[in-house]
C-alpha cells in the first residue's frame, strides 16, 4: 500500500525561469522554464530524494508548519 505525505513547496520566478525547493527535505531543489515545468521537475525530485531515504533506511522528516510572510524594509 502506498502511503501518501503532504509536502510544502517553493516557487520562486527569477530571470532565468523558475526555481522550485522543497524545505523539508534538505536538498531537494530543481528549477524549470515554466511554473507548471518547475512543478513537475520539483514533484519528480520530491520523489526520488524520498526513494532514496527509504533505500538508505532514513526516516521521512517529520512534517512542519512553514510561514510565508511578507516584510517591508527601508533600504
Amino acid at each position: 500500500m502506498m502511503k501518501t505525505v503532504m509536502l510544502e513547496v517553493v516557487i520562486e520566478k527569477d530571470r532565468d525561469g523558475y526555481f522550485a525547493y522543497c524545505p523539508a527535505l534538505q536538498g531537494c531543489y530543481t528549477q524549470g522554464d515554466t511554473y507548471e515545468e518547475a512543478l513537475k521537475n520539483i514533484k519528480d525530485a520530491i520523489r526520488l530524494h524520498i526513494e532514496d531515504r527509504k533505500a538508505t533506511h532514513q526516516n521521512l522528516p517529520a512534517p512542519e508548519s512553514i510561514s510565508v510572510t511578507t516584510l517591508e524594509l527601508a533600504v
